[in-house]
Formats: C-alpha cells, structure tokens, sequence
C-alpha cells in the first residue's frame, strides 16, 4: 500500500498546531488549499474519534471519512469511507510533536486503488499527486499557524 507524507516545523506549540488543523468553515479554507466544502456530519458539532466528515476538495472530488482516532494535541487519524470510486481504501494520520522550535507536524496517508489491473500505474500517479497535495496542503497549515486571523479563532 502505498504511502505519502509530509512535514513542516511550525513556531507555536502542539496544542494550538492541533487546533489549527482541526479548524472549519472559513478558518480552515483560509489555510487548507485542499478544500472547497468540509462539514460534520449525522449532527456532530464538533471532532471526535468515529465523527463523520463530508470533504469535497477543490477540483470536485468529494469523500466522507470518519476519525478513528483524536487524540490532541498528539495525533489524530482518519479512514475514508466513501469516495473516489479509483480508491479501495485511504487513511490518514496527523501526528504533532513538541521541538524546540515549536512543534513538529508530520501528515502521512496510506491508499491503495482499483481495478486490479490499472492499481500499478494509478497508484504509482497517485503518490505523486497525492504527495503534491498533501505538500501543498501542509504548507498552507504552516502559513495558517502564523496567520492572526486563523491563531484568534482557534484561541477564541
């Protein structure tokens, strides 16, 4: 199963980095270049572990997931249970560790894709655009853990 991940240091400590990830609504597309929609669903008001989210990300491609773990400020982790019809499976972790220079954040996916027979090559291009994103992703999440508007909302 193929996997991607990335990191960036970030100048604040874990409990806000894990706040800041966790954002909704116009906070988290202000930092998130990955979606254009995220909401809860069956209800929930806000993360927890077995939550169910609906995610529709910018070029259109919508996914519901459901954390399997949510654990602030450490970790958090996700599955997707319906989505892009190439996908089997995709899982995710977000991890967030104390450094001097704030916290480490280290995201990490794992998918694997189908037919059976195309999975070779979809895969193959799916670490690279799946890694493409989830860089891109993380860089915005830095820019957001020194944004003002994005670090009062988390502290409000």
């Amino acid at each position: 199963m193929p996997v991607v991940s990335a990191e960036a240091i970030v100048p604040v400590n874990p409990a806000t980095a894990f706040a800041v990830s966790q954002t909704t609504g116009s906070v988290r597309r202000r930092w998130d270049p990955f979606i254009s929609e995220q909401h809860f669903l069956d209800d929930a008001q806000k993360p927890a572990k077995d939550v169910r989210t609906f995610t529709r990300q910018r070029l259109g491609l919508s996914m519901v997931s459901r954390y399997v773990s949510y654990a602030p400020p450490t970790n958090v982790g996700m599955v997707m249970e319906e989505g892009p019809w190439f996908f089997i499976k995709l899982g995710g972790g977000w991890r967030f560790t104390a450094v001097p220079e704030g916290t480490l954040a280290v995201w990490k996916y794992n998918f694997s894709c189908r037919p059976a027979w195309l999975a070779p090559i979809a895969e193959w291009i799916g670490v690279r655009v799946l890694g493409f994103e989830v860089r891109r992703r993380i860089a915005g999440f830095a820019r957001g853990c020194v944004d003002p508007e994005v670090l009062a909302a988390v502290r409000s």
